[in-house]
């Protein structure tokens, strides 16, 4: 009996969102596109219930902007368990452990299944894991009752997120809701590092968390205009201007790299004179790779802060990584001072790089390889390897100009998995980049971001020519 065969039973308890049944218009779309973010963005903001502190240390610290989470809040876990769940599923699939025939309907549907299940396990564990773990309160104090209940909250806020991001997915909204939180919540962050009105003593004196707020405030407020634009340029444990500016400038150079393809002439056979082009983006599996190694850092962090708690002294654990709470860290932050979580996390200045080189070729070495191994291995599960396409070219009897049908795949092969692996390098150096440069966000957030955006915007497009063609007929 195959594995998928075994989810059948529980099949029919899953929550699924049924596909339309006719389709669905531009301005119905963004109306549940909007639904969907204002409920993600008020989930955000309603604490959890029975929580007792949330002064210890936070094992996402480093990633919640990336996985849409709120720390003390119904969304908590983000869109960790589904990425998870879905990296985990892929991987399966891909290394042929779980057989999927991914040209029957049944066999999706079987596999879909399987993939939300694994999400919602996933919910579970990391539910009872950050109750366990003393993150809202030593769980004596807590007692059953109020554990059980910030388990079942985070659990049906997980059903949430699901939910919302299979609405979209299934044609009723934009894109996908992974991609529409990830967007909203780095936008969100980077717009509130820039205008924040939050005051915060430094030891010199109040000055303005927001970067744009803070160098108006030190002009207006220093009789050495110089000496307040320099300190707002560059001050350090808050976001200045040079740290916008580093962010803008990867905004634009990511856009600029969304635009290098290679369009392969395409032909009709039955219909002569009918030609077309077959683009293939240097970004070819767009922010695949850096979600995927998101995820796998992620759930590194996660349970390395969680053994290093409980196990400081095991040997094991310390290779896995040792964490310290950061001096004058807000929220209980912690950070990897040794061990494989150190480095793979990005260093965080330019003298953390001079006094630690090995670190940062560690962790340059790290993204590159493990967003090109993703990307690689993300085209052969997800139906756009060379195969598949010379496949979806085959059906709408289409072939590559100058060549027989029997040749196109290798043609492709000349261009689909080079294009996936340089691509996916691109992505992790790109990431590389801006985290050396300071950008707001982490290079990981700003990358995502702007390949969300201009997916969508793509999308807008696309939607609005394709509107107006029919309205013209």
């Amino acid at each position: 009996m195959r594995f998928l065969q075994l989810i059948k039973p529980v099949m029919c308890i899953i929550p699924e969102v049924r596909a339309p049944k006719h389709n669905v218009q531009f301005k119905e779309r963004m109306m549940w596109t909007i639904i969907t973010l204002l409920i993600f963005l008020v989930c955000c903001q309603i604490p959890l219930y029975g929580i007792r502190s949330s002064n210890s240390a936070d094992p996402f610290y480093w990633m919640r902007v990336i996985l849409a989470s709120n720390r003390g809040t119904l969304m908590e876990l983000g869109i960790s368990p589904i990425v998870t769940s879905g990296m985990v599923m892929q991987l399966l699939a891909g290394s042929k452990i779980i057989q999927v025939d991914q040209s029957k309907k049944e066999d999706r549907a079987l596999f879909q299944g399987a993939q939300k299940l694994c999400g919602l396990l996933i919910t579970i564990g990391e539910a009872v894991a950050y109750v366990m773990s003393g993150m809202y309160g030593d769980i004596k104090e807590l007692g059953a009752g109020n554990s059980t209940l910030i388990i079942l909250q985070l659990f049906f806020a997980g059903v949430i997120v699901l939910v919302l991001d299979e609405l979209l997915t299934k044609g009723y909204g934009l894109g996908s809701g992974i991609s529409l939180f990830i967007a909203t919540n780095i936008c969100e962050n980077i717009i509130w590092k820039a205008f924040s009105p939050t005051t915060i003593n430094t030891g010199r004196g109040t000055e303005f968390e927001g970067a744009i707020i803070a160098m108006f405030h030190m002009l207006v407020t220093r009789t050495d205009k110089v000496r307040a634009l320099n300190e707002a340029f560059y001050r350090q444990n808050l976001p200045n201007i040079f740290n916008l500016l580093a962010t803008v400038f990867v905004f634009i150079i990511v856009i600029y790299f969304q635009g290098f393809r290679v369009d392969l002439p395409v032909k009709y056979e039955r219909y002569r004179g009918h030609t077309g082009s077959y683009p293939i983006k240097l970004f070819y599996t767009s922010n695949i790779p850096i979600i995927l190694q998101t995820a796998l850092v992620s759930n590194l962090y996660f349970f390395s802060q969680l053994l290093h708690k409980r196990y400081p002294q095991n040997i094991l654990v310390k290779l896995l990584g040792k964490w310290q709470e950061q001096d004058g860290g807000r929220g209980g932050q912690s950070v990897p001072v040794s061990g494989l979580a150190y480095y793979v996390s990005p260093p965080t200045s330019l003298a953390e790089i001079l006094y630690d080189p090995f670190h940062a070729v560690f962790y340059l070495a790290f993204i590159l390889i493990t967003c090109a191994l993703f990307s690689i291995t993300w085209i052969e599960v997800s139906g756009s390897s060379p195969k598949d396409v010379a496949k979806q070219l085959r059906d709408q009897q289409m072939v590559i100009k100058g060549f027989r049908e029997k040749s196109v795949i290798k043609v492709l092969n000349r261009y689909i998995p080079i294009a996936a692996a340089f691509g996916g390098m691109c992505i992790g150096a790109l990431t590389v980049v801006a985290d050396f440069m300071g950008a707001i966000g982490s290079g990981t957030g700003i990358l995502l971001a702007v390949t969300i955006i201009f997916q969508y915007f793509e999308m807008f497009q696309k939607e609005r020519g394709s509107e107006s063609l029919s309205f013209f007929s």
